[in-house]
């Protein structure tokens, strides 16, 4: 029997110096792929997720804690002392990666910023997770997911015509800046591997944001028009939106002539291939809302589940709009592994969103429970060789919590 392969990232060290979501997310990425991680948490209350999330468990940890630190050890380290900060110099000395989201220029206030790093350990990736970056009029100002998403115009596009400002659902900046960081830190953290070298890695919601914005700023670049919010429809074709049945509303798109002519077809409504105001699809976009209007007279006379399925049996895409619970209790979600259970020593089972992508030869583990606040401090304290009497001098000093 062949020997399994082991994980990607295995053997690869990380200290996650971050709390919230953007960073420790990036860092369980890293988990997730074999990466030692090693989350270096404040004493007392550890990192703000475990008890300002709500979603209570048994014990203090949030459940949005326990579904962002999975794979990881955590020490309680106390960075505004100095024995804890030279025990964090310790530690990175001989670390992969570090990740961390201090408000712009505090890690150099401490004495923990790259330059200083760098001198101790050359070949250190050192990731700098922020709102607006670390250069720039806007870098001292605080950033969370929803300023990102306003100030980069996220929030301009999102929602109806007309209507109040609305923010996407889901925290888009601060998931797409820790897959963003992910990518430029393994690509650095290659470079080191070929060159010798570590790099700073500077990462940020805002630009992050930014980078989501490929077809509204290509719309603004091409016409002069800044791109305005359109509900479900899309820029770039029609119909491809939400449309009302007589019990709800459904997703479909025939975006494009072959799919407009067999929608027309299996809905019965030839007479719309004649009608001038759709013979193209920019004629459609043009007439988007009296291209809606005439289709959900059809739509609304039967129920959307019978268009999901007589849309997707003729070809055409379409879907139903789930909740979250429908969306992970369906089948395909089971089949594809999306919600998954860790025992927990205080919470027992545990649920945990799935991994997003499936690697054949190295699948990806759950080899670590979310950690308790400085679960492994004696752990990583002895790795370093720091037994039990400099132990108790350096916890004396106020370094970490036991």
């Amino acid at each position: 029997m062949q020997a399994a392969r082991p994980l990607p990232l295995e053997g690869v060290r990380v200290l996650d110096i971050s709390q919230v979501m953007a960073g420790p997310y990036a860092c369980m990425l890293l988990a997730d792929l074999g990466a030692d991680v090693i989350k270096i948490e404040p004493p007392g209350g550890g990192d703000q997720t475990r008890g300002s999330m709500g979603f209570k468990m048994k014990g203090t940890d949030s459940m949005g804690f326990l579904n962002m630190n999975r794979n990881k050890r955590s020490v309680a380290l106390n960075l505004k002392t100095e024995a804890g900060r030279a025990l964090l110099l310790r530690m990175a000395a001989d670390a992969d990666i570090l990740i961390e989201n201090y408000r712009p220029g505090a890690m150099k206030r401490l004495g923990l910023g790259y330059d200083d790093l760098k001198q101790i350990n050359p070949r250190l990736v050192y990731t700098s997770i922020s709102g607006f970056g670390q250069t720039g009029p806007w870098a001292d100002r605080p950033g969370f997911d929803l300023m990102a998403q306003a100030m980069s115009g996220v929030m301009s596009v999102t929602g109806y015509p007309g209507g109040p400002p609305v923010k996407a659902g889901v925290p888009v900046a601060d998931i797409g800046c820790a897959l963003f960081a992910i990518y430029a830190t393994l690509a650095a953290y290659i470079g080191v591997k070929s060159k010798g070298q570590g790099q700073h890695v500077d990462a940020s919601l805002f630009d992050s944001a930014l980078a989501f914005s490929v077809w509204d700023i290509s719309e603004y670049w091409g016409t002069g028009r800044p791109p305005e919010p359109l509900g479900t429809s899309n820029k770039m074709t029609a119909p491809y939106q939400a449309m009302a049945s007589s019990d709800g509303y459904f997703v479909m798109g025939a975006n494009n002539q072959k799919l407009w002519q067999l929608l027309c077809n299996v809905i019965e409504r030839v007479e719309l291939l004649a009608d001038e105001r759709f013979s193209t699809i920019s004629l459609r976009l043009a007439n988007r809302a009296a291209l809606e209007q005439e289709l959900e007279k059809t739509f609304r006379q039967r129920p959307k589940d019978y268009w999901v399925d007589t849309l997707l049996a003729a070809g055409i895409p379409a879907g139903p709009i789930l909740s979250y619970p429908q969306a992970f209790e369906s089948e395909h979600a089971r089949v594809r592994g999306m919600r998954m259970e860790i025992d927990h020593p205080i919470e027992g089972k545990v649920p945990n969103i799935g991994f997003a992508v499936k690697l054949s030869g190295t699948p990806q583990q759950v080899r670590r429970h979310p950690p308790l606040l400085g679960e492994h401090t004696a752990e990583v304290l002895a790795e370093l060789g720091i037994h039990e009497e400099e132990r108790a001098r350096l916890q004396a000093q106020g370094a970490f919590c036991a």
